[in-house]
């Protein structure tokens, strides 16, 4: 079993800076990749991509601590979001699982 906690949401005006992070635990288990999506009221859920982002998001993966973290900077409205820590994990067996945060709420106000 797999946890990911995240931290670091909350409410910040239009063009300031937020950071998540996320740090996985648990016994027996390798990560094959972590990532962030997010899910905006209404809509699907969708990979957070810095390369789409415009240059304002950084993503930084750390291999050794398990964690991932969101830089994001000259945020607008419209990332306003849960974001929501992803990874994909294999066990002892070499099975392969995906595991999901609780989500942390994003509020960009104008």
């Amino acid at each position: 079993q797999v946890q990911l906690v995240e931290s670091g949401g909350g409410l910040v005006q239009a063009g300031g800076s937020l950071t998540l992070s996320c740090a996985a635990s648990g016994s027996r288990f390798s990560i094959n990749t972590m990532s962030w999506y997010r899910q905006a009221p209404g809509k699907q859920r969708e990979l957070v991509a810095a390369a789409s982002s415009g240059g304002r998001f950084t993503i930084y993966r750390d291999s050794v601590k398990n964690t991932v973290s969101l830089q994001m900077n000259s945020l607008k409205p419209e990332d306003t979001a849960v974001y929501y820590c992803h990874a994909l994990v294999s066990d002892y067996k070499g099975l392969r699982y995906v595991y999901w945060g609780q989500g942390t709420q994003v509020t960009v106000s104008s």
